[in-house]
């Protein structure tokens, strides 16, 4: 597995939660999986970190760089090794991809050594993987790589997998970072890394990669539309014979309602949710809404872009909470003028209205288990694991019926319903949905019981879906033979 971030060590997004679970999952069936990662400035050397001796040859188009290795366990049992491939040039910063000034200058730079990298490491270790597993953008070149510059050794016979997490980030750069990867001329092409005279990471390593995944099989048909595709729909149609959607499962250890260390109570069936019922008055307190169990709480935990569709909610927030019939709780941050909009609504309905800006990830978890419902009204979403956690934590997801949304939750008024569902990406739409749970929840208590119950024997574990990976993986290593 070759990712720029891996839960719990550093997280930017969903990415990091899958990359933290899945391979335990995996070593779960029996595989060897060995996971890389850079170790960026954030990271602390703990005690439990043992640097492998010798040196990480690491060429470039231009010199070779000299790199370190950290080796750790990413599970208690010590059976999925992570290396942290330490480098300060490109990783001393804290942040994985963004400064404070937007997206590092050297990106390019950056992340082609750490392909290369996480390739040198396999000689280093003198372990030759089956498969490498890569996950969106910044891995990219790391098919390319295997397809050129490591024909004819034991690594040419490795198969790659290439994950799309969001087919919104591909890695645009000018033709001046090619160069430095390394690469032959032969590959910057069309049907290869060449994007209007510049570099497109996505669209190359979707040519090279031996198959391709997306995280969920909605989503794996969105993105071959002109709609869905971000411009590389037709290289994904062209790809289609290689590609599958893989629904991600969530870390079942981490979110559940029963031992969840950052809830100050727990609950441990459907049967009995008196402790959600506290933690939803232990949530009303520390965010100053009125201590009311006579209306329902509605939850959001999300970045505040565009693609997350909370500019929809932005406008009809008011609407919400006409008459005192809900309260609405805001975690996250992004665009100023969302989180401006949301504190504003705030200070006008104190105590109906609360939004904190930035991440707290204790409040997170509060917010999903506290909350009766959850909404996510995403104008497209990969897989989406916000509204998996709150299934998970009897709380009814009100969201979008787009990507892993719509593979996840069964909507209303069907067998095994588990939430509400809409479709046109506009503010009625969702403020329809919003006001049917509410006059559901205050008339038909049985009925949000049921879904409460149907989305907590949900199986959302990562067992089902590692079997999946385990198939394409199989099929990857012959499709390489």
């Amino acid at each position: 597995m070759i990712s720029p971030e891996v839960s719990p060590f550093i997280k930017e997004g969903g990415l990091a939660d899958v990359v933290g679970a899945l391979p335990k999952a995996l070593a779960a069936l029996g595989h060897d999986v060995r996971v890389v990662c850079p170790r960026h400035g954030g990271l602390s050397v703990e005690s439990s970190w043992n640097r492998r001796d010798g040196i990480l040859f690491v060429p470039s188009g231009f010199e070779t760089h000299y790199a370190a290795v950290w080796e750790t366990f990413l599970d208690d049992r010590g059976q999925v090794p992570l290396y942290f491939i330490e480098y300060e040039q490109f990783f001393a910063r804290g942040e994985v991809y963004h400064g404070p000034w937007g997206a590092h200058e050297d990106n390019g730079e950056r992340f082609a050594f750490f392909a290369r990298a996480s390739l040198e490491i396999c000689s280093f270790l003198g372990w030759i993987p089956d498969v490498v597993h890569c996950h969106d953008w910044t891995t990219c070149l790391v098919p390319v790589y295997l397809n050129t510059l490591y024909r004819g050794i034991p690594l040419a016979r490795t198969a790659s997998v290439l994950t799309i997490h969001s087919l919104e980030h591909q890695g645009h750069f000018p033709y001046s970072v090619f160069p430095y990867t390394g690469l032959p001329e032969s590959v910057f092409r069309e049907d290869g890394l060449e994007s209007y005279g510049g570099m497109n990471w996505m669209k190359g390593g979707l040519y090279h990669a031996t198959k391709i995944t997306t995280v969920s099989p909605t989503y794996a048909e969105e993105i071959r539309s002109p709609e869905g595709g971000f411009g590389l729909d037709s290289v994904l149609r062209f790809k289609g014979g290689d590609l599958i959607g893989v629904l991600n499962g969530i870390d079942t250890e981490v979110w559940n309602p029963e031992v969840d260390p950052f809830l100050k109570d727990h609950y441990f069936s459907f049967e009995d949710l008196t402790g959600k019922r506290r933690l939803k008055a232990l949530l009303q307190r520390r965010l100053g809404l009125e201590l009311r169990d006579d209306i329902p709480l509605f939850g959001v935990v999300s970045r505040l872009f565009h693609q997350k569709g909370l500019d929809l909610l932005a406008s009809v927030v008011e609407r919400m909470v006409d008459q005192g019939r809900m309260q609405l709780a805001i975690l996250g941050s992004g665009e100023a003028w969302e989180e401006r909009c949301f504190q504003e609504a705030a200070s006008r309905h104190p105590g109906l209205i609360s939004a904190t800006i930035g991440f707290d990830e204790a409040l997170a978890h509060e917010i999903i288990a506290g909350s009766d419902f959850f909404i996510m009204p995403s104008r497209f979403e990969p897989c989406g694991l916000g509204q998996q956690y709150a299934m998970r934590y009897g709380t009814i997801p009100v969201v979008r019926r787009t990507g892993g949304l719509a593979d996840t939750v069964v909507p209303y008024r069907t067998d095994g319903a588990t939430g509400f569902l809409f479709d046109d990406p506009h503010p009625r739409p969702l403020l329809e949905k919003i006001l049917e749970a509410t006059t559901l929840w205050k008339h038909a208590p049985e009925e949000i019981k049921t879904l409460q119950e149907n989305g907590m024997k949900r199986d959302a574990s990562w067992a089902s879906s590692a079997k999946d990976y385990e198939n394409v993986y199989q099929w990857a290593v012959e499709a390489k033979k």
